[in-house]
Order: structure tokens, then C-alpha cells, then sequence
């Protein structure tokens, strides 16, 4: 039986973090740079919410973080720059929500797993699609993002197609991540626009807005 108690269970534990899943976040931006201060983050599947405590502090008070995710996160302890949305992310109007494009796109999201392990890949690369189909109008051009996606046959072409999107693109797997996990980080610096082989379902760039819901 697999030991869940490991070591970055208990450190999330020891330091307060929601989950593990923190210590992931921590190593890929330490490692890759993403975050800065004054930035507009968009945290795609934010539940529990250890992402956002992670990227709070990193994009500082005159940031901002916007978490999305079905399931609902609980508010509670999070700092002011923080805001939950229990929502679809992919019918979410971020750039309304934020007040502008994101600087940042943050996606820990996975599908529900069948136990198939070719289909549960087929679907986790769909959601990346999916929000690669999104990028021209919740993401500044020269943004970035990061995307968790289980390896298998189409990663090489969702790599491509990042790589297309942004000036670098690359697949990274954080300490954190469960050494029999597939999941795989998809880095991406650098936002290009939309997809220069195929015009995207949102292939536009949003007005700038005042943002809503941030007290």
C-alpha cells in the first residue's frame, strides 16, 4: 500500500500549507520564475487552495490571485489579494473578474480518473487544450503558465502546440510530485498569442475592466 504520509504530507502539515501540492508550486517557480510582484494570477482547479497561499505572498499586496475550481474553497485564512470563484473556469470571465489579463496562468487541474490510464491521459490533455484555447483572452501577451498533465501519446503534440503559443515551453516534474505519479508540468514563458495553426474559440484579447468581488 502506497504511503501517503511522506515527507511533503508532513511538511505541508508542519507549515500550515493546505496540501502538498504547495511544495510543487514552490519548486516550479523557484526553478522557472514565474510569479512577480504586482501580478494577475489565475489559479485553474484552485482546490484545496495550496497554490494560492503559495503564489499570495509572490505576487505581493499590489497583486492579485483569482481561484477557480467546481469544488468550493474555503476562504478562511486566505490573505485580501485572494479571491475564490466555485466555477467553471473554462465559462469563467477572468479578465472581468481580475480586472485585466492575467499576468499568470496556474493549472493543477486533472480530470476525475476512470482507471484507464490512456483515457484519464486523453482527458487531462483536453483540459490543457482547452485552456491553451483560452490563453488569447485571459492571458497578457508575454505571460506565462504552467500546466499539470498526465504523460502518455499526446503529450508530444500538446508540447508542440505550447511551444507554438509561447517563446519556450517545457515539460517539468517537480520533487513533490510521486515518483509512480505521470503527471507532468507543462512551463510556459513568454505569451505569442493564439495558436498560429488554427484560429481558437477565443481568439481575442479582452478589454481592460474593474474588477469585481475584491473588497
Amino acid at each position: 500500500m502506497r504511503e501517503i504520509h511522506d515527507h511533503f504530507f508532513k511538511e505541508a502539515k508542519r507549515k500550515g500549507y493546505r496540501s502538498r501540492a504547495a511544495f510543487k508550486l514552490l519548486e516550479i517557480d523557484d526553478r522557472k520564475h514565474l510569479l512577480s510582484k504586482g501580478d494577475l494570477v489565475l489559479d485553474c482547479g484552485a482546490a484545496p487552495g495550496s497554490w494560492l497561499e503559495v503564489a499570495s505572498p509572490r505576487v505581493g499586496r499590489k497583486g492579485r490571485v483569482l481561484g477557480v475550481d467546481l469544488k468550493p474553497i474555503d476562504p478562511n485564512g486566505l490573505p485580501q489579494n485572494v479571491q475564490v470563484v466555485e466555477a467553471d473556469v473554462l465559462t469563467c470571465d477572468v479578465p472581468a473578474r481580475l480586472g485585466d489579463l492575467a499576468d499568470v496562468v496556474l493549472s493543477d487541474m486533472a480530470p476525475s480518473t476512470t482507471g484507464t490510464p490512456s483515457a484519464d491521459h486523453f482527458h487531462s490533455a483536453r483540459l490543457c487544450d482547452d485552456l491553451l484555447d483560452r490563453a488569447p483572452g485571459w492571458l497578457r501577451p508575454g505571460g506565462h503558465c504552467v500546466m499539470k498533465v498526465f504523460e502518455g501519446e499526446a503529450y508530444p503534440d500538446l508540447l508542440k502546440r505550447s511551444g507554438r503559443m509561447f517563446e519556450k515551453a517545457k515539460g517539468f516534474k517537480p520533487k513533490a510530485s510521486r515518483s509512480d505519479s505521470v503527471e507532468i508540468y507543462l512551463v510556459c514563458h513568454g505569451f505569442l498569442g493564439s495558436d498560429p495553426e488554427g484560429l481558437q474559440e477565443d481568439d481575442h484579447q479582452a478589454p481592460r475592466r474593474k474588477p469585481t468581488g475584491w473588497s
